[in-house]
């Protein structure tokens, strides 16, 4: 097929004198031609039978419904028939081969996205013709081709693709007065720095617990007192007297409070948002129209304040949207001295080995940059043992993935012991080795010594920090993909990423999506207690599978360093240098990240 391109679809779109008011609307059609492998001619005759039976005109929020409602259910309908169409007539010789061709190509393909579970239970298809590699055979079966992350095994064979990467070091996003920076540490990194859990050790998670008992009426209950609690804290900051209920007919403009949700189990879009009301108010939902909204960016578990009118009770006609405003910035006790040098600290996220690949060359290479830059902390998140590497999810590893996790971190405490620098420990969902429940409880190492455990934090996921006065919060659960997916936005001026970071410190939440993703395990009661953010952080650590950024966010420095492995490639780390804030620049608070960076490693 060839490439569809803008100039091809308006010329179609001329055919039938389709008006196109904007080029967003043009960049649309080309990605859903891409993404159903239409060409331009075929989805505007899709495009005109679906618009014509609903009086529709062309514009992003009616090509998002026109997707939904056509396109989706058309390419389920394909891949039932590819499934079922191959078994059901008669082969010969040559059909049967490349329907073995396909197979095979399936079975790869499903390999790179099926979960530890599924692809345990395959096996690859073998005929005559094609035997199985001896190769294949051999890294299945000897022991001598794993991994052993203590040694380091140079049996192992390395990645190629990684080895020979391009751009070691070199930084791809800075912030504040990078230039001119000296990176390296205080002259004794990790000596005299404070470094704790803002909550304290009582209301801080810290071991395991019991999960997949909760019933619904608890997660309700939860649900409840967020809208409720938010709710109070919008009422106060935009002086309004009372709420009304959204769902009893009004012919004047009332303001209502609620959580978003999607009128259906598909993505929420401007047509099939529902606002649901607290149990105060008798916890109905009630459809709204945004038409009358001149910018908006809402998702689903968002708690908001709208006003507007509902004339007959089903559906509400908002005027004015009500986002709410952040906590205020932690205000540490203890004071830093002004001649104090500033602190640098480094970011990584795992995983921390390619992904055609067992072999830790990534980690090695980030410890050679821990001796050499000397920082003074260490923030490491997992995944430490991914569950979506390959090796992991063919099952050719003969060790424990607790043995593989327990030597890792000991080769991370041992190549930084000469630089002495505090190491803090997050898990990941993606640890297959550790409970994947939100919020995760924090890693357990036993055999930790107690000279070295000192320098060591092992903290949970989500977690708040505070490192000599500077707040940090972090979570490695890739909030920032899975919100993208769902997020709604008209005339907002801000970048998507900008928009969603807003939302988290406003919702003060470090997981306000509702409900979840799919692979995210949510304890609603622990979340309620260990999920919340209690201050705005100075630093916000969100490492994602989107790209890399450092960005200013309602004074809230939020970073996403990537992650140190993209695939069998290389990716990148960040590094920060920060000093207690001291001063104000004409009443503002001057943030306490003096400069910081994202470089590949």
């Amino acid at each position: 097929m060839s490439a569809v391109t803008t100039e091809s679809l308006k010329s179609e779109l001329e055919v039938f004198d389709i008006p196109c008011r904007d080029d967003s609307t043009v960049d649309k059609l080309v990605e859903l031609c891409i993404c159903h492998r239409m060409n331009a001619y075929d989805i505007v005759l899709e495009w005109v039978a679906f618009s014509t039976t609903k009086n529709l005109t062309l514009s992003v929020d009616t090509l998002e419904q026109f997707e939904h409602e056509v396109l989706n259910r058309k390419m389920k309908s394909k891949q039932s028939f590819k499934r079922d169409e191959p078994y059901n007539r008669t082969r010969d010789i040559h059909s049967i081969q490349d329907l073995i061709k396909e197979e095979e190509e399936e079975e790869n393909l499903l390999d790179s996205y099926c979960t530890p579970a599924k692809s345990s239970q395959k096996r690859p298809l073998t005929t005559p013709e094609h035997p199985q590699s001896k190769r294949s055979v051999a890294l299945l079966a000897s022991p001598g081709l794993l991994l052993s992350p203590a040694s380091f095994s140079p049996s192992v064979t390395p990645s190629q693709n990684y080895s020979q990467r391009g751009g070691k070091g070199e930084v791809v996003a800075t912030f504040g007065s990078a230039q001119g920076t000296r990176w390296v540490g205080r002259k004794t990194p990790g000596t005299g720095i404070q470094l704790e859990q803002l909550e304290g050790p009582e209301y801080t998670l810290r071991s395991t617990y019991k999960y997949m008992f909760q019933r619904l009426r608890d997660v309700r209950n939860v649900l409840s007192e967020k809208i409720e609690e938010l709710g109070e804290g919008l009422r106060s900051h935009f002086n309004i007297e009372e709420f009304a209920s959204a769902s009893l007919p009004a012919q004047d403009s009332v303001t209502v409070l609620g959580q978003i949700c999607c009128d259906s189990n598909g993505k929420l879009n401007s047509q099939s948002v529902l606002l649901e009301e607290g149990p105060e108010h008798g916890g109905q939902c009630v459809a709204v129209d945004l038409s009358e909204l001149r910018e908006y960016s809402l998702f689903p578990g968002q708690v908001v304040v709208m006003e507007g009118m509902n004339t007959t009770g089903k559906k509400l006609m908002a005027s004015k949207l009500y986002q709410g405003s952040p906590l205020p910035i932690h205000s540490p006790e203890v004071k830093m001295e002004p001649d104090e040098e500033p602190l640098n600290v480094l970011v990584a996220c795992g995983p921390y080995t390619p992904s055609d690949s067992l072999t830790f060359d990534p980690l090695l290479d980030l410890i050679n940059v821990i001796a050499r830059d000397r920082p003074d902390v260490c923030i490491l998140l997992g995944p430490f043992v991914d569950a979506k590497h390959q090796q992991i999810e063919k099952a050719q590893v003969t060790e424990t993935f607790e043995a593989i996790f327990t030597r890792c971190i000991e080769s991370i405490i041992d190549g930084t012991k000469s630089v002495g620098c505090r190491l803090v420990f997050a898990p990941s969902q993606r640890d297959i080795h550790h409970n994947f429940i939100y919020p995760q409880p924090p890693f357990t190492l036993p055999t930790l010594g107690k000279d070295q455990a000192q320098r060591v934090t092992l903290v949970p996921d989500p977690c708040t920090l505070v490192i000599d006065g500077v707040t940090f919060g972090l979570t490695s659960t890739d909030i920032l993909f899975h919100m993208v997916a769902e997020e709604i936005s008209c005339g907002s001026g801000s970048d998507r990423f900008s928009r969603i970071l807003k939302h988290m410190l406003i919702q003060k939440s470090y997981y306000p999506l509702y409900p979840p993703a799919e692979e995210v395990n949510m304890d609603y009661e622990r979340f309620q207690s260990f999920g919340q953010m209690s201050v705005t952080p100075d630093i916000l650590l969100v490492p994602s599978e989107m790209r890399y950024f450092i960005k200013d966010v309602i004074g809230c420095v939020c970073v996403n360093p990537g992650r140190l492995t993209k695939g069998q490639v290389g990716g990148t780390y960040g590094r920060l240098l920060i000093q207690q804030s001291q001063s104000t620049e004409g009443g503002k608070r001057c943030t306490p990240c003096l400069a910081a960076q994202v470089v590949k490693i």
